[in-house]
């Protein structure tokens, strides 16, 4: 590969999230491994980095820490520069975008819940668990309330993200003081009424999406009793797990069994073989309604004809992500992708159209070109796939050069936007560090919540440190 085809490349990425910093790095590294020079900006439409990691993840997951702190030292290289709190289509077009930079990859993410299409899912009283994950962990653009008055919830999922949001309602305020949970969700648990959490899978406990370090996190909250049901672990048994992973979760489940009742002031409710019908209520939540289900044996599992009623007064559905179209780029409404053939954009609604034409210099990664499945390194995977098309397509010339000389901030300052940088993230955090250290109760950081006040620290912390 001739370094000269790789030569001052200009690239943009949008999404500042594990996506776009893993894509951004991969290919600072693989244009420096041939000979070539990239620059990069990582757009990002929140004023601070790390996407779902800051706002995405349970306060209560330290081991998250030692991401963020790969994140970090990627950013902080000096290979990619950091411009948060600017929107795409709203404060800069895409094909503005596209007039500046040789190529653009999308790594937006997926930050909406996934629909459940059954009656009564839009009763006041019925949420998404993105938008309560959203609400504790301090994203600047929810409401900073939360209504905790339901003594009974049903989070419908199985998956590590129904397991967060189940513990977080299940634990008792005192044992989060010391994350980095923001003072006004505190507040809120603090005067939660729930007593009772209710977690239900279609399938059985063969088939959970949990990790085991999430499963058994859950058995050691202080003060909540774990429920489960024999009836659930007719086919539960660890010998016959196909992996260890399965192995040690249904040993986990298993033991749970036979655990004596503490008296514990709230309870956690682990219900298998429950098909969510219908979302009972006259005016708000009052209950849902279940078809018991049965394996089939290929791994699916069908409906028994049995149904239960089981009364709660708040229901989280927590069944997966959607992506977010970005405005003006293609978007596969069936999939809630950004329409791409192995991360290469394409001119077509279904993805795998092989006679679709491919958008010259638009990729995407992450969340958003694949959908909202898989872990850190899937992620990682994902971004050397479209790192590769688009370095490939960089050495045979088929990007087109820039229309539009000039730095992108001449054209964010001549429209007043209130744009971050890395220096000012820098400023944020030891900002944040810094409440911690100074709160009643001493916390590794105390997040700030409102956006302004995220952009003013973060603009006037990057003027001091310049």
């Amino acid at each position: 590969m001739s370094s000269s085809t790789l030569s001052r490349l200009r690239v943009a990425i949008v999404g500042a999230g594990p996506a776009g910093i893993y894509a951004g790095n991969i290919l600072a590294n693989s244009v420096a491994e041939a000979g070539g020079s990239v620059a990069i900006d990582l757009f990002e439409s929140l004023p601070a980095p790390y996407g779902l990691i800051r706002y995405g993840v349970a306060p209560d997951h330290p081991r998250i820490k030692g991401i963020v702190t790969s994140l970090h030292e990627m950013l902080s290289a000096g290979t990619i520069r950091f411009i948060g709190n600017v929107e795409i289509g709203r404060d800069i077009a895409l094909d503005e975008l596209q007039e500046r930079y040789d190529a653009v990859i999308l790594a937006t993410g997926a930050i909406r819940d996934a629909a459940l299409d059954i009656p009564g899912i839009d009763l006041p009283g019925s949420y998404g668990a993105a938008d309560f994950v959203a609400w504790y962990d301090g994203h600047p653009d929810v409401p900073t309330e939360w209504p905790l008055d339901a003594a009974e919830v049903a989070v419908i999922g199985n998956g590590n993200v129904a397991l967060d949001v189940a513990r977080v309602l299940a634990k008792h305020a005192v044992d989060l003081r010391p994350t980095e949970i923001p003072d006004n969700v505190l507040a809120g648990l603090e005067s939660s009424a729930v007593t009772d959490v209710h977690v239900f899978g279609r399938r059985g406990p063969g088939d959970i999406k949990f990790t085991p370090i999430e499963l058994r996190e859950l058995g050691e909250v202080p003060n909540v009793d774990i429920v489960v049901h024999d009836e659930d672990f007719a086919d539960a048994d660890p010998a016959a797990a196909p992996n260890n992973q399965l192995k040690v979760m249904l040993r986990i489940l298993n033991g749970w069994r036979t655990r004596e009742s503490s008296g514990a002031t709230r309870r956690l409710h682990l219900h298998f073989y429950h098909s969510p019908v219908e979302v009972l209520g006259d005016g708000r939540v009052e209950g849902v309604r279940f078809e018991r289900t049965e394996p089939v044996g290929d791994g699916s599992v069908r409906g028994t004809g049995e149904f239960r009623e089981i009364a709660v007064q708040q229901v989280y559905r927590a069944v997966g992500y959607y992506g977010t179209p970005v405005v003006d780029a293609p978007f596969d409404e069936r999939a809630g992708v950004i329409s791409n053939i192995e991360g290469r954009v394409v001119n077509a609604a279904i993805t795998g159209d092989t006679d679709a034409r491919v958008v010259r210099g638009l990729y995407a990664t992450g969340w958003i070109k694949r959908g909202p499945v898989g872990l850190i390194g899937h992620t990682k995977s994902d971004a050397m796939e479209t790192i590769a098309h688009l370095v490939a397509d960089a050495a045979a010339g088929v990007l087109a050069a820039p229309a539009v000389d000039g730095d992108v901030l001449a054209l964010l300052d001549e429209r007043d936007v209130a744009y971050t940088t890395w220096d000012g993230w820098l400023a944020l955090d030891a900002h944040e560090r810094a409440l911690g250290e100074n709160h009643v109760h001493t916390r590794e950081r105390v997040k700030v919540v409102p956006r302004d006040e995220q952009v003013s620290v973060s603009r006037a912390g990057a003027l001091i440190r310049s």
